[in-house]
């Protein structure tokens, strides 16, 4: 009991520094500027306009869980939303049949992705900022470099911009995805390959784990989700044929840092959710303050070189690592731990074979 007594206070700095930065910025911005922080439209403002990156990021999340990256995201956003858009406007198809569409065209897209990492194994960076540049052309194509009017239907703006309670729907879209993608990650077989793959794609493989088909349904899930919110900002904010690059960064920075969040060492839901709306609350009371532009940028920069060097500190400075080096992968941030923990929880791992 003695020994119990003489425990430093523990206040949880590395899973809730994100909490505490939060409720800094709200207090320091509502003593700052009430008049313009401190108002029932900001609250509303910040959630509504950080639904749709948020989407991004955990979309994002899958194939960063299994240790592959998709820097087509933004793309596959913006063409998914010209899609949905030109659909209605200039083939007069319905607005169900041309969300479902643009929807597919981010799934297809997945595929795509994964087929050419996993069957040509191109490293996943290189294939899919190659194929970002390549869902750019199409853009072009299909929109001929004119930005399509918005359609005039009230129900495609209603499909985002219904209030319920005082928040516009696509903040309640937001949630739903991430309740799912979180029930998915956290409680179900598909979650721990994922995370075993990412921890270590070697020592998955040779538990049984079809590491391939877990990265290729993860770029899958990305394209998809990626499809999903870029339809959502088409119906929410009218067509723009540059959007989607805006979103890549605040995606990314939100992901990394959020792996620093609640459970630190591992891409989470609940942590990427809570950077995406932490970095919007600073950049909104920055802004209500000094009215630059670049502060959303230089939020986005700086909170996703600070969250890569924080994971690549805790890597290095984690006993474990220094005595086996080799024992995890470098480009993961969850410690050996984890790891292990994963591989104890896979269900019927030995039933699998071959890497799909």
């Amino acid at each position: 009991m003695r020994e119990n007594m003489k425990r430093p206070l523990n206040l949880g700095m590395d899973r809730f520094s994100g909490l505490y930065l939060w409720a800094l910025f709200i207090i320091v911005f509502s003593i700052w500027s009430p008049s313009l922080f401190s108002t029932t439209s900001t609250v509303h403002s910040i959630a509504d306009g950080q639904a749709v990156p948020a989407i991004i990021a955990v979309a994002l999340l899958l194939p960063l869980a299994a240790n592959a990256y998709d820097l087509s995201v933004g793309a596959t956003a913006n063409l998914t939303a010209i899609v949905a858009v030109s659909l209605q406007t200039a083939s007069h198809a319905s607005m169900v049949v041309s969300i479902i569409i643009g929807i597919l065209c981010g799934t297809a897209i997945g595929v795509i992705n994964g087929f050419i990492v996993v069957k040509l194994r191109v490293n996943s960076f290189i294939a899919t900022l190659g194929m970002g540049s390549v869902i750019a052309a199409g853009q072009t194509i299909v929109s001929g470099n004119n930005q399509p009017l918005p359609p005039i239907s009230t129900t495609w703006s209603n499909l985002t911009s219904t209030t319920v309670l005082g928040f516009q729907i696509v903040f309640v879209y937001m949630l739903i995805i991430a309740v799912v993608v979180w029930w998915v990650m956290a409680h179900t077989p598909a979650g721990r390959y994922l995370y075993a793959t990412g921890s270590n794609t070697e020592a998955a493989r040779l538990s049984g784990v079809k590491v391939g088909k877990w990265v290729w349904l993860s770029l899958i899930g990305s394209g998809t989700l990626a499809g999903l919110g870029g339809v959502m900002y088409g119906s929410l904010l009218g067509p723009s044929l540059t959007f989607g690059q805006t979103l890549l960064l605040p995606a990314f920075a939100a992901a990394f840092l959020g792996s620093t969040q609640l459970i630190p060492g591992r891409f989470n839901v609940w942590g990427t959710v809570l950077a995406i709306f932490v970095l919007a609350t600073g950049v909104q009371g920055f802004s209500d303050i000094t009215s630059v532009q670049w502060l959303s940028d230089m939020f986005d920069g700086v909170a996703l070189i600070t969250a890569v060097a924080f994971a690549v500190w805790r890597q290095q400075s984690a006993p474990s690592r220094r005595q086996h080096p080799d024992s995890h992968n470098q480009n993961d941030p969850t410690p050996p731990r984890a790891v292990e923990e994963e591989y104890q929880s896979l269900p019927n791992v030995g039933d699998a074979s071959g890497d799909g």
